[in-house]
């Protein structure tokens, strides 16, 4: 299982809970009032990229330890959590803001959701012809005003242990904000963004530029998909041509998280032939003549089907919770990586009867070899001898994984010495079964 976590965020009632079960096989509880989720709600998700079975011909030999291939799509286990709704002043402790914060800070990518239809107003309580268009931004303030408050007040005592230290300012402001999951190479970048170099004077930073770093350090550590839900409910349309309009489209999805629940119940049920992220659907009627494997719907269902079909799938390519996922991954560049230990067979177990690309692993770009060696195994890695591509030329340890040596074969110490063993015994074994003919003849 991947480490990875995307964190569903927004206002109560938004349709956070709705999302976490449409993309997961979660039992959220969901419902039109405040506060629904007290509780994270946690979940696993798949992430669609190529698998290389597809490209090696193993379709029918592909077997995912976690997940699955479908004609050559393999679905990546994904976290998920849906944590309890945020409302305006959340940082300063209205609602559950603090409990909310907290349970931000796993996350790795945010998807914020956001109630395209306007039936429920800030605070999460059903309402009519509530214009969305500002919880993008009141969200990501809160985000910040919670990060740069804890960061403000002790600002002098940080100046000061700064100096005295003579730190670089990635060091001292890693320690502030280790807390909100950062490492060292997060903050520099955050600080690279801003063009500021070392060695830096922050004690001649003042409170606005103080908070442009808090706002550079939030687009690393908590990069954030807009997903306007609720897309075929009345009033949507033009909500969201508006936000659109204000906001890079580049970074929002259009979603139908029941859509999506429906679509997998019904294919659950019988009653559809779907596959999650389609812009199609078959029925009992879309079979043709043959052998009928679909339970036939009631006028009831269809007519459930036919709307979701029109106003959805028609209309937007999708129900989009998988292009959500998908986003989420893509934005923090994530490469799938497939570990085997059989280059012929690409097995993970040595034996090809137990199926090809059986593991695959999310890891960040700028992970090397010799590094996804150590979080495979800390034991392997301490025998690391060598490491193969998919053509069996070797790899660099230091040589970075990108999409185009994302299968590798790792030879320890350990196994070489396994395999020099298993020669040997061979070899006896051919001996022993030579050395009766032998004797039979010289008698």
């Amino acid at each position: 299982m991947n480490n990875f976590l995307i964190g569903c965020v927004g206002k109560p009632s938004a349709g956070k809970s709705s999302f976490l079960n449409a993309a997961t096989d979660a039992n959220a509880k969901v419902g039109n009032y405040p506060f629904t989720t007290i509780e994270p709600n946690n979940g696993v998700t798949f992430y669609q990229s190529p698998c290389p079975c597809k490209r090696f011909g193993k379709q029918n030999q592909c077997l995912p330890r976690y997940g699955k291939c479908v004609e050559g799509t393999r679905f990546i286990p994904v976290k998920m959590l849906d944590v309890a709704g945020l409302v305006p002043g959340a940082s300063e402790g209205k609602g559950l803001g603090n409990k909310f914060l907290d349970d931000l800070r796993t996350a790795h990518v945010l998807l914020h959701i956001v109630d395209a239809s306007g039936q429920t107003n800030e605070k999460g309580e059903v309402s009519k012809g509530y214009d969305p268009i500002n919880d993008v931004q009141w969200l990501m303030d809160e985000i910040h005003s919670w990060i740069f408050n804890n960061l403000w007040k002790k600002w002098t005592n940080i100046v000061r242990r700064h100096t005295a230290t003579k730190s670089s300012a990635a060091t001292t402001l890693q320690l502030q904000f280790s807390g909100y999951g950062a490492n060292l190479a997060i903050v520099q970048k955050s600080l690279d963004n801003l063009a500021i170099k070392e060695p830096s004077e922050i004690e001649s930073w003042d409170r606005e530029f103080v908070e442009r770093v808090v706002k550079s350090f939030m687009d690393v550590r908590f990069p954030t998909i807009v997903v306007l839900n609720k897309i075929d409910q009345p009033d949507a349309d033009s909500n969201i041509l508006r936000i659109c309009q204000k906001y890079s489209p580049d970074n929002i999805v259009c979603t139908s998280a029941l859509a999506e629940c429906f679509l997998r119940k019904m294919a659950k049920e019988g009653y559809i032939k779907y596959t999650e992220g389609s812009e199609f659907f078959d029925t009992f009627e879309d079979e043709g003549n043959g052998e009928k494997k679909l339970r036939q719907a009631d006028e009831k269902i269809m007519g459930r089907l036919e709307k979701v079909r029109d106003m959805v799938l028609f209309r937007y390519g999708s129900t989009g919770v998988q292009s959500a996922i998908k986003k989420a991954v893509d934005t923090k560049k994530l490469i799938a990586v497939y570990p085997v230990k059989n280059l012929t067979h690409f097995s993970s177990d040595n034996e090809k009867h137990r199926g090809a690309f059986r593991d695959c692993m999310l890891v960040n770009p700028g992970t090397s070899v010799r590094e996804f060696c150590r979080m495979l195994s800390p034991e392997m890695e301490k025998h690391f001898l060598y490491a193969e591509g998919a053509n069996g030329q070797r790899l660099g340890e230091e040589e970075e994984i990108t999409w185009d040596n994302n299968i590798i074969k790792y030879t320890t110490a350990a196994l070489e010495s396994s395999s020099e063993k298993k020669e040997e015994k061979k070899e006896k074994e051919s001996k022993l079964k030579k050395a009766p003919t032998k004797n039979k003849e010289e008698d």
